[in-house]
């Protein structure tokens, strides 16, 4: 295996998972700016020197899979180095899921526009035997595993807002210097941004709920809070119909599925971090005059919000056990 942009925090991630994994064994990292430097990363109970090389060291035709985990508009043409090399490639950047994050530029040639969109618990066929696969956006698996049952069972109300709010750790904005995510700047507050519907994950979000059937507008305000990692999001969703138990749909679509948990009670973060999970809990609350379901869902954004996912992605890709190496 490979990592293409093992510098950030997904692909630190990416390399703890891939060191660990049963079945995969770390041919290469890269990070051109930290080039010739070494990445420590805690896998199996002890620590792992990781030697960083340049991209374009890297032998992409010499591993059964690379993991491309480079800024958004700059992965494609990786891709498609990958793709040209004979190798399979998941990319854990905008460039390829549905709606390309709003970008308007063209893939390079031998890209296809139409990648499998890795959310296994959704999408699962099309990622077994893939070549490429579009790993999905941390706020975007929260969102989509939470609603996915109601748009499903026909359960959100047609035309209707449903309203997001998200709370995400500040390594969800990457490991670049920014002013802004200093520790300063960040400890002791709580803000959102990104405000006004403007945040490139909905494009996929959008998509993925029309191709499941629903029709609705979604209000989606992200927030920055002062922890590491690890996203909550609480949704409004207004339904079609009464319901009398609020987890029953999310029974009867995930009872089978190993990375999502119900609970009665309510998801927390700390119920999350370091694993590959899904936490949802539902409410129906009162004094609404119309149907209504609030519900919870919570991740870890550099786990099953990106690394861990773009790791079950790959099990899935190349035939073995989708838990493999993976922490529930």
């Amino acid at each position: 295996m490979g990592v293409l942009g093992a510098s950030g925090y997904s692909g630190r991630e990416l390399c703890a998972l891939v060191a660990g994994h049963p079945h995969f064994e770390l041919a290469f990292a890269t990070a051109n700016t930290q080039r010739g430097s070494t990445l420590r990363v805690r896998a199996s109970g002890r620590m792992h020197d990781v030697p960083l090389i340049g991209q374009e060291e890297a032998d992409l035709a010499g591993v059964d899979l690379v993991f491309a985990a480079l800024p958004h508009g700059a992965s494609a043409e990786w891709v498609a180095k990958v793709i040209a090399a004979g190798t399979r490639v998941v990319d854990l950047s905008s460039d390829l899921r549905p709606g390309h994050g709003g970008s308007t530029h063209a893939l390079p040639a031998g890209v296809p526009a139409d990648a499998p969109y890795g959310l296994p618990e959704l999408f699962r066929d099309p990622v077994k035997g893939a070549r490429v696969v579009a790993n999905p956006g941390c706020y975007a698996t929260s969102i989509l595993v939470a609603l996915a049952p109601l748009a499903k069972a026909g359960l959100i109300a047609p035309g209707a807002t449903v309203n997001i709010a998200s709370a995400s750790g500040v390594s969800g904005a990457g490991a670049s210097p920014k002013l802004e995510l200093l520790f300063a700047e960040v400890a002791e507050d709580f803000r959102a941004y990104g405000v006004g519907n403007s945040h490139r994950h909905l494009f996929e979000m959008r998509a993925s709920l029309a191709q499941l059937g629903a029709d609705c507008d979604l209000l989606f305000t992200p927030h920055l809070l002062p922890v590491d990692r690890g996203i909550l999001s609480t949704i409004t969703v207004p339904l079609s119909r009464s319901i009398d138990e609020p987890l029953a749909p999310f029974r009867d679509a995930y009872v089978h599925e190993p990375f999502v948990e119900l609970t009665t009670g309510l998801p927390a973060l700390a119920d999350v971090q370091h694993r590959n999970v899904v936490r949802l809990g539902a409410v129906l609350p009162t004094g609404m005059r119309r149907p209504t379901l609030l519900v919870f869902s919570a991740i870890d954004n550099l786990v099953k919000g990106a690394a861990g996912q773009a790791v079950q992605n790959a099990n899935l890709m190349l035939g073995l056990d989708e838990t493999a190496g993976l922490p529930q």
